[in-house]
């Protein structure tokens, strides 16, 4: 083992360099409610199926291992003394397009703040497994699955009155249409994980808050949202909680894909299920004539306890509605903490980022992260009713340009 111990991130913990095979490996310790997916994400390494695998096979253990809070993990990225003059040299790598990955992931990582230092300052470069080993991930889903699940019917709404949705729960299932606005364009609204996985969690609070429950809180509200103003809009993950008001949303796995597919244990196939299921309702509408259609993936992040977190989003680079999108919530984010909290300003930014749900989808997609779940000022922004509720106003409003 290598004694350097390199200070990164932003919460500042230490990282080591370890050896495993002749190979060199950052190695993280995992927070309170850390899954494997989880602590992936959070170095923007989750988006590939290999480097999960990858990460289960250089820390020997078993798919169904829990992560030990405290303990140190070995992530799926080698650590490479930079010699200053190119990543290709320093690697000994022919391909340009994969050090020009490789470098923009550095400096992304950079910018926001998941290490301290530039690996041209620090002379440490960091080499994700996937860019390197496992190319064939990135390979498009096709748009026929038979496992998606049957329940493709929308939501087609009257031109005024009242319609009712049992989705949303009692409370909410009588739906007053305001508007028909939206009537020619199609929403996709996925809220993330569901089923067997949780996402992330925070334990430290009087009981546990898992992602996918308040995720999927806010997803119907902004369904619900679009559907007043005459969209179609398909809710890809789904469930029997409705909306709800409480602070503390209990966890459960029985959420399935479009209401009636087992979402599987293993997170590709996750991903695959979910983006096969938009596609093909995407081919069914395109041939239709519709012509505005958009995705959101709805998320909730995992980040230092002390690090307080506004909403923030990812688009893909090879998109410009994407970008597009992305940027129009933004904006509106921004037009939002400025006329309701002048004195606190808005810190949410947008990033490219290649990630599966964003690269294989078809729709103008954009991927959102609400907060940090572990800081307890983010905790009133996922907690109270009416903050759920105005994320969703303000995730239609930047989506649609509908003042809600």
């Amino acid at each position: 083992m290598l004694k350097s111990i390199l200070t990164l991130g932003m919460i500042c913990i230490q990282i080591t360099l370890m050896t495993a095979a002749g190979r060199n490996f950052h190695t993280v310790k995992a927070m309170s409610g850390d899954g494997v997916y989880s602590l992936l994400r959070r170095y923007h390494l989750s988006s590939y199926s290999c480097n999960i695998d990858r990460f289960y096979e250089i820390n020997k253990l078993d798919k169904k291992a829990s992560l030990l809070t405290g303990k140190k993990y070995k992530l799926p990225v080698e650590i490479y003394s930079y010699n200053g003059t190119s990543i290709r040299s320093t690697i000994n790598l022919d391909d340009w397009e994969t050090a020009v990955q490789i470098q923009q992931y550095n400096e992304a990582i950079f910018k926001l703040g998941v290490r301290k230092t530039h690996y041209r300052e620090s002379r440490i470069l960091w080499v994700p497994y996937h860019l390197l080993e496992c190319k064939a991930s990135k390979a498009k889903i096709p748009e026929n699955n038979k496992k998606i699940g049957g329940k493709e019917k929308a939501k087609y709404f009257k031109k005024k009155g009242t319609i009712t949705e049992k989705l949303f729960g009692n409370e909410y299932e009588n739906v007053k249409i305001l508007d028909n606005q939206l009537k020619n364009e199609v929403y996709y609204v996925v809220s993330g994980h569901g089923g067997p996985d949780p996402g992330a969690c925070c334990t430290s609070t009087e009981s546990m808050m898992c992602e996918d429950e308040y995720a999927y809180d806010v997803a119907l509200r902004l369904t619900r949202n679009l559907m007043q103003h005459g969209a179609t809009v398909h809710m890809i993950i789904q469930d029997n909680d409705g909306i709800r008001d409480e602070e503390l949303l209990d966890c459960d796995k029985d959420e399935k894909c479009m209401g009636t597919a087992q979402i599987p244990l293993n997170q590709k196939k996750r991903l695959h299920q979910r983006a096969a299921a938009i596609n093909k309702l995407h081919k069914k509408y395109k041939k239709k004539g519709y012509k505005t259609q958009k995705a959101i993936m709805i998320h909730i992040d995992s980040r230092s306890e002390s690090k307080s977190q506004d909403v923030f989003f990812y688009h893909w680079g090879k998109s410009k509605t994407s970008k597009k999108l992305a940027y129009d919530l933004q904006s509106t984010f921004k037009e939002k903490y400025k006329k309701f909290q002048k004195n606190r300003g808005y810190h949410g930014y947008v990033a490219e980022r290649g990630l599966y749900m964003l690269r294989n989808t078809a729709p103008s997609a954009v991927f959102v992260e609400l907060a940090n779940i572990r800081n307890k000022n983010d905790h009133k922004r996922l907690m109270y009713k009416t903050n759920r509720q105005a994320l969703a106003n303000w995730l239609f409003e930047g989506m649609t340009g509908v003042k809600s």
